[in-house]
């Protein structure tokens, strides 16, 4: 038993750059798209749910988002998750339906979400580092209960810490690309 297995840290690290590709995707830059709401979670029925859950999206104009509600309790929870969802969108509640407008991207609307895409990718590596860490954690658990010997459990841990600079420098070039997605005017 070696103690750590590289392909679970792998897939873990995969998860991780996965998690911020889905982060970085929602984040506009000019054209309306239904998964820019796809971060947005709501107070739903004692949980947070994600708004897929509780209302249809639909891109009705280049410009504007509709969110169709289906239980109409859920309204004002919907509109404040949205609100409070870092976005900076402002909806429009119509019945059971919201109208959100998509503001024009002004040069500091642009930084601002450059700055939630520096977020996102914090978030990212902070969970890389936990992978990174629970695997180091491991190696020199096996090699104090001398499951493996010390050159093993240093090739291992060279290998883990390969895998989290590549996987940072992954989530470095991915912030890069969206970063300059954003910025295009």
């Amino acid at each position: 038993m070696s103690g750590v297995d590289l392909n679970d840290i792998k897939r873990r690290m995969d998860g991780a750059i996965n998690a911020f590709k889905n982060d970085i995707a929602s984040l506009r830059t000019g054209r309306a798209s239904a998964n820019i709401l796809d971060p947005v979670t709501v107070d739903a029925y004692g949980s947070r749910v994600p708004l897929s859950q509780v209302a249809n999206i639909t891109v009705p104009e280049p410009r504007m988002l509709g969110v169709n509600i289906w239980d109409k309790s859920m309204v004002g929870a919907v509109d404040r998750a949205i609100r409070e969802s870092n976005l900076g969108l402002n909806p429009i509640v119509d019945g059971q339906n919201l109208r959100i407008p998509l503001p024009e991207l002004n040069e500091e609307r642009r930084k601002s979400l450059v700055k939630v895409a520096h977020d996102y990718a914090e978030k990212a590596k902070v969970a890389i580092r936990h992978v990174r860490r629970d695997g180091m954690d491991g190696l020199k658990k096996a090699e104090k209960d001398g499951d493996i010997g010390q050159d093993e459990s240093r090739a291992k841990s060279d290998k883990v810490q390969k895998m989290t600079d590549d996987t940072i420098s992954e989530i470095d070039r991915l912030l890069a690309e969206k970063e300059k997605e954003i910025m295009q005017v």
